[in-house]
């Protein structure tokens, strides 16, 4: 998707516009979902993938990062990876990402004073880079429904514990609609309504439906499915 982020600059006021954050995520691995217990894990999975097309139509600056990839984690999904095929992930051995010298110089390279963190698990890979971050000086909106951890004890009380810090807790849903802030902003209105039929459930229907219902406009024709090929070499 090429970025579509033109129109007028959007007041800010403590608000977050495409111009002012930097988006990170962290950790969203394979064994990470499998300890997930307190989201339904496929919403995850949705929801991280809705946040970072946003970031492709609001042209907002991405720093991925991963965790013991090779002897744990396992790589970062290929869901996200196809939104980002020309970006690296920072790779760590620590749990918390702001004791990486890298990760750091990334999130100072952008610029940014604002930092839209996301990761897996909220307890741990969110909370810890979330309080030294603020520490230091930065902002931070905590995306809830794109983090996770091993219970609802859990998830619960690292919310609040980065709310307590200063934290703000947004959506995926949120933070691409307060990018977006005006429907006359027609630059970035297409891409919006795509990842919101996409990926936001009834309110990507009834936007379907007034569309075509009310509207008469076409319907929204996806990608038809092809069935894959089998592989030619056994799996291992």
């Amino acid at each position: 998707m090429t970025p579509t982020n033109v129109g007028p600059k959007r007041s800010e006021k403590g608000l977050l516009t495409p111009d002012n954050c930097v988006v990170t995520l962290i950790d969203h691995q394979p064994q990470m979902l499998f300890g997930t217990s307190n989201f339904d894990r496929q919403g995850i999975i949705n929801n991280v993938v809705a946040l970072s097309k946003a970031t492709r139509v609001f042209d907002v600056p991405v720093v991925l990062s991963t965790v013991e990839t090779k002897s744990f984690s396992g790589n970062m999904w290929p869901q996200l990876k196809a939104v980002f095929p020309n970006q690296t992930p920072i790779e760590r051995s620590s749990m918390n990402s702001w004791d990486d010298k890298n990760f750091v110089a990334a999130i100072e390279k952008s610029g940014k004073k604002k930092i839209v963190l996301a990761g897996l698990w909220t307890e741990t890979c969110v909370a810890l880079p979330t309080v030294q971050a603020i520490y230091d000086g930065y902002e931070v909106y905590v995306v809830e429904d794109c983090c996770g951890d091993v219970s609802q004890l859990a998830h619960d009380n690292a919310m609040k514990r980065v709310v307590q810090a200063g934290a703000k807790p947004v959506t995926s849903l949120s933070v691409m609609l307060e990018w977006q802030r005006d429907w006359a902003n027609r630059g970035t209105y297409d891409a919006v309504m795509d990842i919101v039929k996409t990926h936001y459930g009834a309110y990507g229907i009834g936007v379907e439906y007034a569309y075509t219902m009310v509207h008469g406009a076409p319907a929204t024709r996806f990608p038809e499915y092809a069935v894959p090929a089998a592989a030619q070499a056994a799996h291992k």
